[in-house]
């Protein structure tokens, strides 16, 4: 009986060994099921992150054709500023210098109305006519008032120009 019960005795350790060996089995391969399952949700998140990344790859060309093209709208409307900035420059200066001459003008017609308004009034005289002629008078030659007449429309002339 002995070697009945050794050999019992081995085949029951046998058995426990092929029963652990089972059980471990079915650990494993719950684990492998699990780790497939993470590996095919893994590929899903790399296919999704790839789909991302290339439309990110696009919305990038598209903005950085959107920066070329502002640049050179941008760069073309400071060119033209510039070019209207130098014209009002140009105008503006001209308009000072019509400021300028009106002003210079006004002084001198103002001037010249004083000296006018101050000047001693010269009442012309008219002598008796001797001969036809105003005695003292060279025929065809002006009147002494007539003269300081065209004389102070000169004067008054000049001062406009002047200023």
């Amino acid at each position: 009986m002995s070697s009945f019960v050794v050999s019992l005795i081995v085949e029951l350790m046998v058995s426990g060994l092929l029963a652990v060996t089972i059980g471990y089995c079915v650990l494993l391969n719950k684990r492998l099921l699990r780790l497939r399952s993470d590996e095919q949700s893994l590929k899903a998140t790399i296919a999704e992150l790839i789909t991302a990344t290339e439309i990110a790859e696009r919305a990038i060309q598209g903005l950085k054709l959107t920066v070329r093209e502002c640049d050179s709208t941008l760069g073309e409307r400071l060119r033209t500023a510039e070019r209207f900035v130098a014209e009002i420059e140009r105008e503006v200066k001209s308009g000072q210098e019509v400021v300028e001459r009106v002003a210079r003008i006004t002084a001198a017609a103002r001037t010249a109305a004083v000296v006018r308004d101050n000047a001693p009034r010269v009442e012309p005289v008219v002598p008796a006519m001797v001969g036809g002629r105003e005695p003292g008078t060279i025929p065809g030659h002006a009147s002494a008032a007539s003269t300081l007449a065209a004389a102070n429309a000169f004067a008054a002339r000049v001062g406009t120009r002047a200023a």
